[in-house]
């Protein structure tokens, strides 16, 4: 499962990512230009294992955000002044199905 992007009207369709395993839950960064979203194309244990990474528009730039060996981090987004970034995960739960929010601050390089 692979990310792309669309124009409104339909045209323009891109393939951003080209990783293989399964890339979803993206979230446009306040910049508009980077992508943050969740795969588990790196996944060293089993397939419920992801983590958040960022990638630009174009497709390069790929680097990786959160490091949860076994665990599972998705659903990420950007607070409104691009400050924070916010994602559930199952570090620290108590069971299997358990998921945190956590709360960071970005900082850019």
């Amino acid at each position: 499962m692979e990310l792309f992007t669309i124009n409104i009207d339909g045209t323009g369709l891109r393939q951003i990512t080209h990783l293989g395993g399964s890339n979803w839950a993206p979230f446009y960064l306040d910049d508009n230009k980077r992508i943050v979203f969740s795969t588990n194309f790196n996944a060293t244990g089993h397939f419920g294992s992801f983590d958040l990474y960022v990638i630009d528009e174009d497709g390069s730039g790929l680097e990786r955000v959160t490091f949860n060996e076994n665990g599972f981090d998705a659903f990420p987004m950007m607070s409104h002044n691009g400050k924070k970034l916010i994602w559930g995960s199952s570090r620290n739960g108590k069971g299997p199905m358990d998921l945190n929010l956590f709360l960071a601050d970005w900082l850019e390089k």
